[in-house]
């Protein structure tokens, strides 16, 4: 009997810590097949590189909005820093960077399996 209970506390305590995890952090798959990070940093939320040429550099910062996250996203090939919203939907995020308003380029990266 108090296995049982402990069992069933410890199953209540990892389902309210995963529904209290914030649906950005995590690893990702960028849509060339590379691996990014994208953790709590201070009050924002940064992205770090960890596979490929750029592996170690921080690529972006975001903030927390009503529909998503917005902040700067960095092109690692030229350091060109553009405006940038992410999104996620279930294990897909979108991720969209824009030097103007209306010259935006996205892309899609699906959560990496742990």
């Amino acid at each position: 009997m108090t296995l049982r209970v402990i069992i069933t506390a410890l199953i209540t305590l990892i389902s309210c810590v995963a529904i209290g995890a914030d649906p950005v952090v995590g690893t990702w798959t960028t849509q060339n097949g590379e691996i990014s990070v994208i953790d709590r940093c201070g009050s924002t939320y940064c992205i770090v590189a960890k596979s490929g040429q750029y592996a170690g550099q921080k690529i972006g910062s975001f903030t927390a909005t009503a529909d998503g996250y917005t902040g700067r996203i960095t092109d690692p090939r030229n350091k060109a820093t553009y405006s940038g919203k992410l999104k996620v939907y279930g294990d897909s995020l979108k991720l969209q960077g824009c030097a103007t308003n209306v010259l935006c380029k996205t892309q899609t990266w699906t959560r990496a399996s742990q």
